[in-house]
């Protein structure tokens, strides 16, 4: 997938800006708060019907003004493959006060969960430290995100789950009323059934996901770390089921659901030892680079006529020479699509143009105006 012309209007600290993409290389130079950051989230905001910073879309919206829009155009080869109309062109507007509209090719998605998956993408940021510093809900998203956008019968079973998980905990909660026992039977079996999908989905995607991440970590570190991660689920415990309702009477004290695959999660290793305790900032930031880059070769392989794209916000930070060329090195393969960088030093991007194609784009951003 190749997006050619990003249109924004009053998207955060960006007024209005038009721009024309290289197919291969785009970086953004700029210093912190100038708004590069603001324009690769603008493109997620396309992929995934939301913006990746925060929960509420209002807050997208610049300041004092009563709406935004961005509109990009995108060249798909998966949809020329299979002869169809290889141009795509996705909208997305809202006003103040009201529901966002997502359009592709000017016809409104009834469920926004329809496009999901339609343009893959791989967002890489400061923001993962979160993966190994914080709780397991990270790690779940992480897995959820991947799977989404190949499987949409997956979101639409997490959407289940997440639905009677809720119901089940009200229920458990409620200090005034006993839980009538036929529903909460109801209610697990539900659980259970979509839970046990759901985890087959992640248990297949790790095992995939797996060689790839350490194939990555090994390029970067020069295989002076040994690294793994595993899934840990209820589900490996027996029937999701019998797990479910075996301490239902637990779960009526606590007054919420201790077992479901809401509380999955991802083991980090390094050397044998939890990464979060053991790893410097540098193995760390290493550690969910490869993670996110594994991410792009699943996608890529399980989706073999759409290369997803690739957003590369300000990961230099933090990483030694070394690994900063293995990565420059990495990403000029011609295995990797479209690439969007961010970075405040000309010289990282330097590295990435000389050891790249002739094709790129250099934009210069600030204070919300950006230029070539």
């Amino acid at each position: 997938m190749i997006l050619q012309r990003l249109s924004i209007i009053n998207y955060k600290n960006i007024a209005e800006a038009t721009l024309d993409f290289s197919p291969k290389i785009n970086c953004f130079i700029g210093q912190n708060g100038a708004g590069k950051t603001n324009v690769l989230d603008a493109i997620y905001f396309l992929s995934f019907c939301r913006s990746a910073q925060t929960a509420l879309d209002s807050q997208v919206i610049r300041h004092d003004q009563p709406f935004f829009v961005l509109e990009g155009e995108y060249l798909s080869e998966e949809l020329r493959v299979k002869s169809e109309e290889s141009s795509l062109s996705i909208y997305c507007g809202m006003k103040r006060g009201t529901k966002k509209h997502f359009k592709r090719d000017k016809k409104e998605y009834k469920r926004l969960s329809e496009h999901i998956g339609l343009i893959p993408l791989v967002h890489v940021s400061p923001g993962d430290t979160l993966l190994i510093e914080g709780g397991s809900e990270e790690r779940r998203k992480l897995m959820d995100m991947v799977i989404s956008q190949l499987e949409r019968p997956y979101i639409e079973s997490l959407n289940r789950y997440n639905k009677v998980l809720l119901q089940r905990n009200a229920m458990l909660k409620d200090e005034d009323q006993e839980p009538d026992p036929e529903v909460l039977d109801i209610l697990e079996e539900q659980m259970a059934a979509e839970g046990e999908y759901i985890y087959e989905r992640r248990r297949a995607f790790v095992d995939k996901l797996v060689p790839l991440f350490q194939e990555f970590y090994n390029r970067i570190s020069g295989g002076h770390e040994l690294v793994s991660l595993s899934y840990i689920s209820h589900c490996q415990r027996g029937p999701l089921l019998e797990v479910i309702r075996r301490d239902r009477m637990k779960d009526r004290a606590v007054g919420y659901s201790l077992h479901g695959i809401h509380r999955d999660d991802l083991e980090f290793l390094l050397d044998g030892h939890p990464m979060r305790r053991e790893g410097s900032q540098g193995q760390q930031k290493t550690f969910v680079i490869s993670l996110k880059l594994a991410q792009f070769a699943f996608l890529k392989r399980t989706n073999a006529q759409t290369a997803p794209l690739l957003l590369l916000d300000d990961i230099f930070d933090k990483l030694d020479a070394t690994r900063v060329e293995q990565i420059v090195s990495l990403v000029s393969e011609e295995a990797f699509g479209q690439i969007f960088i961010t970075d405040t030093n000309r010289d990282h991007l330097n590295q990435i143009l000389a050891s790249s194609s002739p094709d790129y784009k250099i934009f210069h951003v600030n204070n919300g105006c950006i230029n070539v």
